[in-house]
């Protein structure tokens, strides 16, 4: 009868002890899994990229989900504002310019405002990147180029925004993010699989990157680790590392270019009030003033040099002339490695797909060649477009304004010779060459690279959500709090009770 008595006594204590156990085991386990298994809720990233090129300015809006890939944002293009008046390399010379230009600035300003939450507005970061036009500025007065950087920087740092800088950024930048944009929306960096989650391609293969702007141009395309130099540049994005070749040519946008191309034709003839251009169609022409032509370090002045001189130049069509002319502003025979592209600057063999946006799209478009062509079909429509009657072209190209549409017969020729002279694109390669202006409704251009790569350093705003309720997590913490207080009495009421 003891034996059974000291059977049960025992039992019951064995069964406080368990309940205590499992009291404080609950009781930490509740507590951990509300410290530790939060899912964590991000908002919404905005950035502004403005990009001040060599012939307007242009703002563009970003958004990206705060949960990132591998430390990089998934950026998407939110707006594209370009703001009127003169471009920010022609500033603080006429006041009134200057006011058109900031009354451009602040119409964009307005929209942009108004496409981000109220509540996000002072945590988006504002950049401005400044191009070719404000190198060549920077070359030619840096005290104005400063005293423009100086005054937008006052200007922009006034608004809500998180301004960052305002800036010239370097000809291998710009180039670099025009290839980071333009893999990034063709899908070769990161893609969405099956399950709705963003990985890296299987076999993905980068697309070359050629840019053409009103002061310079840039070409940048994927290459073997292995090779080295000033112009390869590695990048890490979305985890994965990237070896690119990359190169600007100032001077040799398309606008600068053609200043060059008009100082060898009007050095050649004999009279400045009748110069006869191989590059101007039958029934064109244009009174130039020599500032026009000459007011930059890209063109050497001529003796007697007089920024008033008038030059009157007519359309005499002879494209193979004009063609040559083009080439003589290259330097093709100059080469100290193994390849070079002109004016002796090393290049590696080109290879794969290319995208040629900007300056590139709009001569191929007054061609009729968007998209990809054949190199003779690309050489035929040049002989063509130059060889056409200035008042039928006008009334064959009705979208392209006068301005722009007299150059055009020079600028298919500068594309051809920079693609096939310059980068070494011959009858196989060409082919691989794609004429576009955007991709997936996106403009095309650096800034979008840029903010890719601003996104590995801006933080995301993130919300811990815990898995369990504020009340649920006090009652079950009282609960089990509760449990093991009473079985710690209850073993402490039969331990006096074995004492006596």
């Amino acid at each position: 009868m003891t034996s059974t008595k000291k059977l049960g006594y025992k039992s019951r204590i064995a069964g406080v002890l368990l309940l205590l156990l499992i009291s404080i085991a609950a009781l930490v386990a509740v507590a951990v899994i509300q410290d530790t298994w939060g899912a964590n809720k991000y908002t919404t990233e905005y950035g502004i990229v403005i990009d001040s090129g060599s012939s307007r300015s242009n703002i563009y809006l970003y958004k990206w989900p705060g949960e990132k890939e591998n430390e990089t944002g998934v950026v998407t293009e939110v707006l594209n504002c370009r703001v009127d008046g003169v471009a920010i390399s022609e500033m603080k010379v006429d006041p009134q310019k200057d006011n058109e230009t900031l009354k451009g600035f602040k119409a964009c300003v307005v929209n942009i405002t108004k496409a981000i939450p109220d509540e996000k507005h002072k945590t988006t970061p504002l950049f401005l990147g400044a191009t070719a036009g404000m190198r060549l500025l920077h070359e030619e007065d840096e005290k104005r180029s400063n005293e423009v950087l100086a005054s937008l920087r006052d200007y922009l740092s006034s608004l809500p925004f998180l301004f960052q800088n305002a800036s010239i950024i370097t000809g291998q930048e710009e180039g670099l993010y025009g290839w980071i944009t333009v893999n990034y929306l063709m899908g070769n960096l990161i893609e969405k699989n099956l399950w709705n989650t963003y990985v890296h391609p299987d076999g993905a293969k980068t697309v070359g990157s050629m840019d053409l702007g009103g002061a310079s141009t840039q070409i940048a395309f994927a290459v073997q680790d292995e090779l080295m130099g000033s112009d390869y540049l590695r990048v890490k994005l979305y985890g994965y590392p990237y070896n690119v070749y990359t190169h600007s040519f100032l001077c040799y946008g398309k606008n600068e270019a053609e200043k060059m191309v008009l100082d060898k034709v009007i050095r050649k003839s004999p009279d400045p009030n009748y110069i006869e251009h191989p590059c101007y169609v039958e029934g064109f022409s244009i009174n130039l003033t020599a500032s026009s032509i000459y007011d930059t370090t890209c063109t050497e002045k001529p003796k007697n040099y007089n920024p008033e001189q008038q030059f009157y130049l007519v359309g005499a069509p002879n494209s193979d002339k004009c063609g040559s002319i083009v080439k003589s502003i290259f330097d093709f025979k100059t080469c100290s490695s193994s390849q070079c592209s002109f004016n002796g600057i090393e290049q590696p063999p080109v290879t794969g797909d290319f995208m040629a946006y900007a300056g590139y799209f709009y001569t191929a478009r007054a061609l009729l060649l968007n998209g990809s062509s054949e190199l003779d079909q690309f050489n035929a429509s040049i002989r063509t477009f130059c060889h056409t009657n200035w008042t039928l072209l006008q009334q064959q190209k009705k979208w392209i304004s006068p301005k722009y549409l007299r150059t055009y017969c020079y600028a298919a020729h500068y594309v051809f010779t920079l693609l096939a002279d310059g980068y070494k694109f011959d009858h196989d390669t060409w082919k691989n060459i794609l004429f576009e202006k955007e991709v997936k409704d996106t403009s095309i251009g650096w800034s979008l690279g840029y903010m890719l790569s601003m996104s590995n350093m801006i933080p995301s705003e993130v919300t811990v959500i815990p898995p369990l309720t504020n009340t649920l997590f006090a009652g079950l913490i009282f609960l089990f709090s509760a449990l093991t207080i009473v079985t710690v009495v209850i073993i402490f009421i039969f331990l006096i009770r074995t004492c006596y």
